[in-house]
């Protein structure tokens, strides 16, 4: 069995989360991919706009009817008010998946470039392979600069040709102008913002 982990705000999730979660379930052959909603992110420290609940919902609602995809509470909030992290988070999944199965974490190229900074960084690529998709500005051939050794490096899989223009950020100033997202959100989502009036709409 093959296990995607794809961590992130989703605040709120999008056409482009969709398109990334699909696109690494077919390139690379996910049985499963957990698309799991951050409590409280490390590098963050501003946090969410809506929250965590809101945002787990959300997420449901983006998976629905999308073979292999689901939401994930994996990431919720702790009880101690504590970051989130990456590698805590991965273990986790690891000593809950059945053995043998081949665990993989799906980042954009941006945030993978800040890979040092994770906490227990050195232990990232051993406990999950990683599936790291480009994004404007971030070309895959960046990943040089980490300087990995060969044997991290066959851990890491590009994924590229995702072009879907959405942002979280994009679509929340959306919102706020009150002007159309639909191209950008698919309409359960959406509908969901604007009944729990979500991000000024």
């Amino acid at each position: 069995m093959r296990i995607g982990y794809f961590g992130g705000s989703f605040d709120p999730p999008h056409r482009g989360h969709l398109a990334v979660a699909c696109a690494a379930r077919d390139q690379f052959g996910l049985d499963r991919v957990l698309l799991a909603p951050t409590g409280r992110q490390p590098l963050k420290p501003e946090g969410p706009t809506a929250s965590f609940a809101d945002r787990f919902r959300m997420t449901e609602l983006l998976c629905a009817h999308q073979p292999g995809l689901e939401a994930s509470p994996v990431d919720a909030p702790l009880p101690d008010g504590s970051p989130n992290y990456t590698a805590d988070t991965l273990e986790r999944l690891q000593r809950e998946l059945p053995g043998g199965a081949a665990l993989f974490a799906i980042v954009g190229a941006d945030a993978f470039l800040g890979l040092p900074q994770w906490r227990r960084s050195p232990e990232l690529l051993r406990i999950a392979e990683w599936i790291v998709v480009s994004r404007p500005g971030f070309a895959l051939d960046r990943l040089d600069e980490l300087r990995l050794t060969p044997e991290q490096r066959r851990r890491v899989h590009p994924l590229a040709g995702i072009a879907d223009p959405a942002s979280a950020t994009g679509v929340r100033a959306r919102l706020r102008g009150h002007l159309p997202c639909d191209d950008l959100v698919p309409h359960e989502v959406l509908e969901y913002i604007r009944q729990q009036r979500l991000y000024g709409a």
